[in-house]
């Protein structure tokens, strides 16, 4: 792979439940992707390989989140 190269594979979407404050923006921002549990408030990830059109929600999940628990790891290969 050149330096240039990015690393080709689904863009995978994680959470850290225990940095979530439960502030629900990742919700608002990408319902389909993001859920909070009933029992806590806190951040679940319905879709971990969202699809492409799904992207720029998540994106801005990831921008809107005030903890930083909610990443997206762009062309991850696991």
């Amino acid at each position: 792979m050149s330096a240039t190269s990015r690393p080709v594979g689904p863009e995978r979407v994680r959470a850290e439940r225990h940095l979530c404050v439960g502030a629900g923006q990742c919700v608002l921002a990408a319902p389909a992707v993001f859920d909070q549990a009933v029992d806590d408030g806190l951040v679940l990830v319905l879709d971990d390989t969202p699809p492409a059109v799904e992207l720029s929600a998540v994106r801005d999940a990831v921008w809107a989140c005030p903890s930083g628990a909610v990443t997206l790891r762009e062309g991850a290969v696991d």
